[in-house]
This record gives structure tokens, C-alpha cells and sequence, in this order.
């Protein structure tokens, strides 16, 4: 799985004009399923984005995790994240999970992230979407499954 941590003051998504997430402050978590993706690399990378220290201690230091900060996460279903660039000027999603897969992926990591003792949010898989966010920092983080 690949995914895209937002450090946000407040996000929400929206589907045809109705916000169906929206959270304070936390982590938006753009997703993506792969092909091959398990359900253990999905556990791995729910459990690794509940204890990222990517929050502010007294200190000013970034030294605490969303459940530190008793944040919350909208995760928002994201298949552009498999873009393969490398040949052309037109992105290639060939790596990306099917889709029956991948929108099955998308809804056990959510509850995998759940599992964690977040409250979460979430996207509409496969809808076109309307996401907002105040990103807080800016503060992005960049994961697959093997980080």
C-alpha cells in the first residue's frame, strides 16, 4: 500500500456538493492499494501511521503521534498515488489494485486505522471527490509498505 500523510488542522471531503468526512486536528491519509497488497501489509502501515511522531511537544519538537494528540484521521481513497511517469507525458496505472480490490483493501485498512483506538472519516471509494484541508506546518509524509 502506498499512502500520503497530511498533518492537517481540520480536512473534509465532499461528494456531489455533501461533506460525507471532515475531521479536526489530525492526519489526512491519501491511500492507495497495490497489486499484491495483503491485509498484513495493510495492518503494518495502519499500525506505523497511529504512532508516526509528526506532532508538536511542548517543545516545539516533532515528537508526538495523532493518538498522542488525541487527533483524528480521514482516510480518502486515492488510486492516482500508483502513477507510474516514467515513460510519456500521460500517467500509467497499471500498479495500482484492481478495482474490487482495491476498494476492499481501502475499507480494511480504515478499519485497521480504527483498530488503532482513532476516530476516523472517510472518503467515498471511487467518487469524485472534493478534499479540503488546512495542512498544518505543512508537514507531508510519504509511505509504502515497506517503510
Amino acid at each position: 500500500m502506498r499512502a500520503l500523510l497530511q498533518r492537517v488542522s481540520e480536512a473534509r471531503v465532499e461528494v456531489d456538493g455533501e461533506t460525507i468526512g471532515e475531521i479536526g486536528p489530525g492526519l489526512l491519509v491519501l491511500v492507495c492499494a497495490m497489486q499484491g497488497d495483503t491485509e498484513a501489509q495493510a495492518d503494518k502501515l495502519a499500525a506505523k501511521i497511529a504512532k508516526l511522531r509528526v506532532f508538536k511537544d511542548d517543545d516545539g519538537r516533532m515528537n508526538r503521534s495523532v493518538k498522542d494528540i488525541g487527533g483524528s484521521v480521514l482516510v480518502v481513497s486515492q488510486f492516482t498515488l500508483a502513477a507510474d511517469t516514467s515513460r510519456g507525458n500521460r500517467p500509467g496505472f497499471s500498479s495500482a489494485a484492481a478495482p474490487v480490490d482495491g476498494e476492499a483493501m481501502y475499507e480494511y485498512f480504515a478499519k485497521q486505522i480504527a483498530a488503532q483506538g482513532l476516530p476516523i472519516a472517510k472518503g467515498q471509494f471511487g467518487a469524485d471527490m472534493k478534499v479540503s484541508l488546512l495542512n498544518d506546518g505543512p508537514v507531508t509524509i510519504w509511505m509504502d509498505n515497506e517503510a
